[in-house]
């Protein structure tokens, strides 16, 4: 009897040297992140050993509900770092709400980077805002480019594909959230994910990682078919080293 095995690819497999991490809640206290800074320091290690080394962390700014500022951020990090008994390359960015007070962040003119011009932003999982596209070309009248975050994980617009073809028309990057890829969202967000990457749309990922279930997580085996894609966009990310 023949018996025909098919080899499984693991996500933390995947991750290449040098690889920069653009999309993390690590600092403590100041968002749905980590708690305080021994969950820091153990999030830190954890991501470490999976071979990654370089981190833009994105505390939210969502208003009335974390509302964090340039100011609030660079002092939460600058404590972070004192804090730590090992030394970690982290820098900050933010991962901004498109809500009504965006605009105000834009119009104050400065923006947390993720590098150069390049903003973090993220919706409601609800539904899109209606000025979605408002703010986005504000956003880049005002010299930014807009990267969305997880655009996979974002279900109206499952069914409508076209949506995101409108978005990478209008001026937005995309950044995919490696655990898309295994599942941990669910079965439509991986098809989702898997669309995107086949489409070439994707242009950067990141972890997401709040917890120990998320760095838990990125050991797991992938389910998309074709990880050539993935591996492309990680190695977009050096672009931020």
């Amino acid at each position: 009897m023949i018996f025909h095995f098919s080899k499984k690819t693991f996500l933390a497999d995947l991750i290449p040297p040098n690889f920069v991490d653009i999309h993390s809640h690590l600092l403590p206290g100041i968002d749905d992140g980590a708690k305080n800074l021994e969950h820091t320091a153990s999030l830190l290690k954890k991501l470490t050993e999976l071979g990654i080394g370089n981190f833009i962390t994105t505390p939210h700014i969502i208003h009335n509900v974390y509302d964090n500022n340039r100011s609030i951020i660079e002092s939460v990090l600058n404590n972070t770092k004192a804090g730590l008994a090992e030394k970690y390359e982290i820098r900050v960015a933010a991962e901004y709400m498109l809500d009504s007070n965006f605009l105000s962040h834009v119009h104050e003119g400065n923006l947390l980077t993720l590098k150069n011009n390049e903003v973090l932003i993220e919706m409601s999982y609800l539904s899109p805002p209606i000025q979605l596209y408002d703010f986005i070309f504000d956003l880049q009248i005002a010299g930014y480019v807009p990267v969305l975050a997880h655009p996979e994980r974002y279900s109206f617009y499952h069914n409508k594909l076209s949506e995101f073809t409108k978005l990478k028309n209008a001026g937005c990057q995309f950044q995919l959230n490696l655990l898309s890829c295994t599942g941990y969202y669910g079965k439509k967000v991986t098809e989702c994910a898997e669309q995107l990457l086949k489409s070439g749309m994707i242009n950067f990922v990141g972890s997401d990682v709040h917890h120990h279930k998320h760095i838990e997580a990125l050991s797991s085996k992938l389910l998309i078919k074709d990880n050539a894609p993935l591996r492309d966009a990680m190695q977009n990310n050096l672009y931020f080293q």
